[in-house]
């Protein structure tokens, strides 16, 4: 079980460096990843590449298809947008319904969880900080105790991943996420659930944001033809 949960782990942090490196331009939309190179860079076998690229098909950052292997996708600026607006929605369902049905117990992990991503402001770790972002979220979705929202949620959530973990490498982003997070959390520890809808809607706004001030140099989406 060690052994399956590491080998996870490698390919969740291969996946996170591959598209840090496809959202900043170094692989551009239609270019094709090798394994074996891939690997050889990365310094792991292609076992942990091969999951890596998996990943990132179930994201739609990149094209898995029969004997061409993996290419790099091209998304527009108005498909994001779209599925930036489609988060939002449901992220905030999901925040309201959390200030109403969550148990005593789901609230005060949701507080722990806060206050360990305190620390990781203070420490700058991005990728530290996007694990815990994801926890957190998580944690909302769950709260909601409406099964096919979290289901719904979770799987936007995946298609997004990439470029939600991309806005932790802007300047200063990592308190403001913090402090964005704290108003939703003060709502749902409030059983206020139109202040937590109001909240989360918000910070995915704000998230929309800060990945379109980290892309506005890197280029990593394609222009809407």
């Amino acid at each position: 079980m060690k052994t399956t949960t590491t080998n996870q782990t490698r390919a969740e942090r291969l996946a996170g460096q591959i598209s840090n490196a496809i959202l900043t331009g170094e692989f551009p939309p239609g270019a094709r990843l090798d394994e074996q190179q891939l690997a050889g860079r990365f310094g792991v076998s292609r076992t942990p590449v091969r999951e890596a690229l998996r990943q990132l098909a179930t994201s739609g950052l990149i094209d898995l298809r029969p004997r061409r292997g993996a290419l790099v996708a091209a998304v527009t600026q108005d498909e994001l947008q779209t599925m930036f607006a489609a988060m939002a929605e449901m992220e905030a369902a999901c925040a309201r319904l959390s200030a109403m049905h969550m148990t005593p117990a789901e609230r005060q992990q949701l507080q722990q969880l806060q206050d360990t991503m305190a620390s990781l402001v203070k420490t700058g770790d991005p990728d530290a900080y996007a694990d815990a972002n994801q926890a957190f979220h998580l944690a909302i979705y769950t709260g909601s105790h409406n099964t096919m929202l979290n289901e719904f949620t979770s799987r936007l959530r995946t298609r997004l991943s990439p470029f939600r973990r991309a806005q932790f490498r802007t300047d200063g982003r990592l308190p403001r996420s913090w402090e964005e997070h704290q108003a939703v959390v003060d709502a749902i520890l409030a059983e206020d659930a139109p202040g937590a809808h109001a909240a989360m809607l918000r910070h995915v706004g704000r998230v929309e944001d800060a990945f379109d001030q980290f892309s506005s140099s890197a280029r990593p989406v394609a222009s809407a033809r």
